[in-house]
């Protein structure tokens, strides 16, 4: 598949602005994931659930 010149520089445009708004949603989930966690430290605390850190 051939594109011409701009037709890359469109494509490039669309992939950074992708990847852009992908790590913010990554950002956002790896927050709430924290938030989660934190919320679930009490319950392991007492034997409930398994530890999965890494």
């Amino acid at each position: 598949m051939q594109m011409t010149p701009d037709q890359l520089v469109e494509e490039y445009r669309d992939t950074v602005l992708e990847l852009h708004l992908t790590r913010r949603h990554v950002s956002a989930l790896e927050a709430e994931n924290a938030s989660l966690r934190a919320q679930l430290a009490p319950a392991e605390e007492h034997g409930h659930g398994h530890s999965h850190d890494g």
